[in-house]
């Protein structure tokens, strides 16, 4: 897709959803959750449309919409298979790309050898998205169109939400298979929080996630295997005043993964995640209480 084609089937690339004043120090983020997928990238991949659509966390942006009645909630439109705004600008693959790369690119990331770059190469379960190369310019195009204005828009909502309040807390909103593949016997726990090993925030806010979560009966884990991706390790920054944590849900608790459908736990799922939107929302006010104490 050339630029005019991305810009004519993202417009706009992204939803910003909530008070136009915020109350609350909170931005939620669900950069994965985009479902439009235009035809001329359907026509350009080699796989049909459900298949497509497996990287997605299908209805994330749904599940984290009541945080929208006080808090900030930036929602992609454009879908992770097309772009992948949780990895760095360039975090491209040669194996998907033809000539040349800047010498700026990072090949060698785990997430490239993976086939999930900016680009993907593959969505999950290792299937390919196309069945040729991607020109360097078809990249480029994607990174001016979608992601460098998705990451000013973020930044920009970070720097506001910390002017104002003195602090910003990012909760990035993802969801993961509920297992290593849809046919393996290895289950995944309920939720998976990510702090980059307590480097991207304060303890107190992971140590809340869990607590609130746990309590309402789901097997929470931290880190292992999602610590947090390029947004959380980019963003967060607690001395100064910006925290983020990365929270991953597993998708057999709200849909059926194979028809990327709603089922019966969504309802029940969508009212713990409001508690959790709560307690996000409580914390959020201690831990810039205590920055400002400490300040004092």
């Amino acid at each position: 897709m050339d630029r005019q084609q991305i810009e004519a089937a993202f417009s706009p690339p992204f939803e910003i959803i909530g008070p136009r004043r915020p109350q609350s120090p909170l931005i939620f983020n669900a950069p994965h959750s985009g479902r439009v997928y235009p035809k001329a990238f359907q026509e350009r991949s080699c796989l049909g449309g459900k298949a497509l659509r497996r990287s997605e966390d299908a209805f994330v942006d749904e599940l984290f919409a009541p945080a929208a009645a006080s808090a900030t909630l930036l929602c992609a439109r454009f879908p992770r298979a097309f772009l992948d705004v949780n990895r760095e600008p360039y975090e491209l693959d040669p194996a998907l790309i033809e000539g040349s790369l800047p010498e700026t690119a990072n090949t060698g990331s785990q997430s490239v050898a993976f086939g999930l770059g900016t680009v993907p190469r593959i969505v999950a379960e290792g299937m390919s998205i196309y069945a040729g190369k991607l020109s360097l310019s078809e990249v480029e195009h994607r990174l001016d169109c979608l992601y460098h204005p998705y990451h000013r828009r973020l930044a920009e909502l970070i720097e506001t939400t910390q002017g104002r309040f003195g602090h910003a807390v990012l909760i990035d909103c993802h969801s993961m298979p509920s297992a290593r593949s849809l046919g393996g016997a290895a289950s995944r726990p309920d939720f998976i929080i990510g702090d980059m090993n307590g480097k991207s925030c304060d303890k107190r806010l992971s140590d809340a996630a869990e607590r609130c979560l746990s309590a309402r009966g789901y097997a929470v884990t931290r880190n292992n295997p999602y610590a947090g991706g390029y947004i959380t390790r980019n963003y967060g920054q607690p001395h100064n005043g910006v925290h983020t944590l990365q929270i991953e849900i597993n998708r057999a608790l709200y849909m059926n993964e194979r028809a990327i459908v709603k089922h019966q736990g969504f309802v029940h799922l969508a009212e713990s995640l409001k508690d959790f939107i709560a307690e996000m929302q409580d914390i959020a006010w201690q831990i810039g209480d205590q920055g400002r104490i400490a300040a004092e």
